[in-house]
């Protein structure tokens, strides 16, 4: 939002000067983004042509012989060479003399010659000063003009432009006006009261005009007044200095009247040539289809989305963005058509957003304008155009507009205190709130605060709290440090929170790369992972092909590991930590931690190495890998993985004898991995050597609490560790966890550890049996063990087995 000083100060009476003002406005929300204080105007003074002669070395130039006043040279004349066609004796200019930069040249003048004659000095022409676009001659100015004063004085340029970034919220200062009166509420000066336009109405606006729309919300009132016999021509310097100062391009004054009122008032206005609007004018939506040549001379295609204002030829605008090149108003114009309207925010945006056109009228209307404003802006719209271009004014024709009905807000002033800590009085809070526009009701401690119409963005008592904040100042509030704490914080996450951190830090430390897979998948997809339950379907899908909250992260990342594949990606290895349903309660979303692995992505290495087998093609993964990686996330997450079992078969969707589930106890599922079944690839129209796991990081029990948070001191043995080594005759359908879990169990003081490391399978341990050898990690804590301590030992790990397995040490 740009703006002059002079402008501003049409509204405001103060005595602030460009800093103040600058330095209040951020203080009050409206935050300084850029601030042009003319500067480079202020070396530029107004100089009179004494005499021009022809240069002697150039038929085009000429030496001047120039007067810039008592306090320029001395007094004495200044000699300049110029080119410009229209110099001459008597011409009163703009004078920039060495040193000056001008900035429509980029140049910082000096002193040169010229054809072999010494020029001081130029005499510029408003193309050299940014004024216009005009460069056949210089600048000529009244003979009256004042010599040796300040160009930039005379003619309005010394007048500082502000920008400042407002934020959505802020709809009542894209004003001029309402900036005013912000800083005015904050006891930067006083708002000027101008008087209500006093209009002498003649007859009534002939043009017809309805609103034709399923929602009284898309336009809740539209006013309309037509003057004729008005005179188009240029608007006034005064108005064109500041469009000009703010960045517009003056066109004629009717368009410039509508330019000016958006920014001034913040009441974006339009106008037709009545003579070119046939018919009566109705609001509708667009037919689809239907085009419009708008104002910019680009054509745009409507949808029923859009809202426009049309008769019988068609759409002549677009309602609330931007006018029809047909029916505009131009130096022909004798009889106009003045509308103010009310449009809905949200359809504005979405139109303009649609339409991809941005205006200063879509600016405003999507950010919400004054509703009660609607009819006074037309009346100061209409004494504009009376004043500048003549006319004789109807009565206005005046459809669906409702008076304002202000929000009223229930405020207790002790919530100031509550929310900013700032102690400021209930008869402080109260002067604010009236000066900013509020009505408050009531007395005491409690009152009921009327909302202005001019802000929607006051809803509740929190935001009556942040207007009394920010006027009476933010700076206000005092730095406090955070409160000291004598002791060590417990944790702040829980514990999912940590197991979930934790688990995505163990696999990716495995190589893999963390996935983010949608939350819905297919029906078939659901059916086929265990879910598909009616409960979770969703009612309103993003697309056909999401229809069902997932029962399980593996249908998502085997579709995202073949999207890789089809792009040459083939060896990939990804996880997911993230929730999944098994019902429509709190309790059926569970934590967790998927993974695959396809090709050859294996934890040991991928690729085409030397050492990967025949032709360097890679060991294709498999379900040790998944289950190396589902142990890791348990074992990352604390677990004792002691009491981690690990069973053979798991879910339908894995393959029957390449798969398993890790339990806690007899009942406590933690998870499940393997190598997929080929039906459950062949359904997800995917391929490949793939395996896969997942954990349910929310069924693993909390940890016990410790006596201490400090971890107990590191106890090293000294006596030397002994490994030994047994091999056991048990029926083939043994498991060897069962043998492992039996013979860590026989002392758990000694045994540290336990690892199978063969399995052997033939005719000499005998039909239906196996052998499987153990290596037996013992680890002296008190004592160096004797033969007799051995021996004892080795009588209880082999009486273990042998109860818990039926099998026979093998000799």
């Amino acid at each position: 939002m740009k703006f002059t000083l002079s402008w501003l100060k049409d509204h405001l009476e103060t005595d602030a000067n460009l800093e103040q003002i600058c330095e209040r406005l951020t203080a009050i929300g409206l935050e300084v983004e850029d601030v042009d204080d003319k500067a480079a105007y202020k070396p530029f003074v107004i100089a009179k042509v004494l005499s021009a002669e022809k240069h002697p070395e150039a038929d085009r130039l000429k030496v001047l012989s120039v007067d810039a006043g008592p306090d320029v040279n001395g007094g004495k004349p200044l000699q300049i060479v110029c080119g410009a066609p229209n110099a001459r004796a008597g011409l009163v200019g703009a004078l920039a003399r060495p040193g000056d930069y001008v900035p429509g040249i980029d140049v910082t003048l000096a002193i040169g010659k010229i054809r072999g004659v010494e020029s001081h000095g130029m005499m510029c022409s408003e193309k050299e000063l940014n004024m216009s676009e005009d460069h056949n001659g210089i600048i000529d100015l009244p003979e009256d003009a004042p010599v040796g004063t300040s160009f930039a004085a005379y003619a309005g340029l010394d007048d500082p432009m502000i920008e400042i970034n407002l934020t959505p919220n802020r709809p009542d200062c894209t004003s001029i006006y309402g900036i005013a009166r912000d800083l005015a509420a904050s006891g930067l000066g006083t708002l000027k009261q101008h008087s209500e336009p006093q209009l002498k109405l003649e007859g009534e606006t002939s043009v017809g005009l309805s609103i034709d729309l399923d929602d009284e919300n898309l336009c809740p009132g539209f006013g309309l007044r037509l003057v004729r016999g008005v005179k188009n021509g240029a608007s006034p310097a005064w108005m064109q200095t500041r469009l000009k100062a703010i960045g517009l391009r003056p066109i004629n004054a009717l368009v410039d009247i509508t330019n000016y009122m958006t920014f001034d008032q913040g009441r974006p206005m339009h106008v037709f040539d009545a003579a070119k609007v046939k018919g009566d004018l109705v609001v509708r939506r667009a037919s689809e289809g239907e085009t419009i040549l708008a104002l910019d001379t680009r054509e745009y295609k409507l949808t029923p989305n859009n809202v426009v204002i049309a008769d019988d030829n068609g759409v002549e605008s677009i309602g609330g963005i931007m006018g029809g090149e047909h029916s505009g108003c131009d130096e022909n114009t004798v009889d106009v058509l003045i509308e103010s309207a009310l449009w809905d925010p949200i359809n504005i945006a979405k139109s303009g957003r649609a339409l991809g056109i941005i205006t200063d009228a879509r600016y405003r209307f999507e950010r919400g304008v004054d509703p009660n404003y609607m009819l006074p802006g037309l009346d100061r719209t209409t004494q504009l155009v009376l004043e500048l271009c003549g006319g004789t004014a109807a009565e206005a024709k005046v459809v669906g507009y409702k008076a304002y009905e202000p929000k009223v807000v229930d405020f207790p002033f002790a919530e100031v205190k509550r929310l900013t800590g700032l102690e400021i009085s209930s008869d402080e809070s109260r002067q604010i709130l009236d000066r900013l526009g509020f009505m408050v009701e009531g007395s005491g401690e409690r009152v009921s605060v009327k909302v202005p119409s001019w802000r929607p963005d006051v809803d509740g008592k929190a935001d009556l709290v942040e207007e009394v904040m920010r006027i009476h100042g933010v700076d206000h509030i005092k730095p406090e440090p955070l409160e000291s704490i004598g002791s060590v914080n417990g944790k702040i996450l829980t514990t999912l929170q940590i197991r979930t951190r934790t688990a995505k830090r163990a696999l990716a430390a495995r190589g893999m790369l963390e996935a983010v897979t949608w939350s819905f998948i297919p029906e078939a997809q659901a059916k086929l992972f265990g879910g598909g339950a009616p409960s979770l379907k969703l009612a309103n899908p993003i697309a056909a092909d999401m229809s069902d909250m997932r029962p399980s992260l593996l249908p998502g990342l085997l579709t995202a590991a073949q999207r890789n594949a089809d792009k040459g990606l083939g060896d990939v290895a990804i996880f997911e930590v993230s929730g999944t349903y098994e019902n429509d309660t709190p309790e059926g979303q569970r934590r967790v931690a998927g993974g695959i692995r396809r090709g050859t992505a294996s934890i040991n290495g991928a690729g085409r190495l030397w050492s990967n087998g025949a032709k360097g093609g890679g060991k294709p993964v498999d379900v040790y890998d998944a289950k190396a990686d589902a142990l890791a996330v348990i074992e990352a997450c604390g677990l004792s993985m002691s009491n981690v079992q690990v069973e053979q078969g798991g879910p339908a969707w894995y393959h029957p004898g390449r798969c398993g589930t890790i339990k806690m106890g007899p009942k406590i599922v933690l998870g499940t991995f393997g190598e997929f079944h080929p039906k459950t690839l062949s359904a997800l129209d995917v391929s490949g050597a793939l395996c896969g796991f997942e954990v349910y990081l929310d069924a693993m029990a909390e940890p016990k609490k410790k006596a201490t948070r400090t971890k107990p001191p590191l106890e090293l043995s000294p006596f030397q560790a002994v490994k030994r080594d047994f091999a056991f005759v048990v029926e083939s359908t043994v498991e060897a966890g069962a043998i492992v879990k039996a013979a860590t169990s026989a002392d758990r003081k000694l045994i540290s550890g336990v690892n199978v490391f063969d399995v052997f399978e033939g005719a000499s341990v005998g039909e239906g049996k196996k052998s499987v050898a153990i290596e037996i990690l013992i680890q002296p804590v008190d004592k160096t063990l004797t033969d007799e301590d051995f021996e004892a030992l080795t009588a209880k790990i082999v009486a273990n087995v042998v109860k818990v397995t039926g099998g026979v040490l093998r000799a």
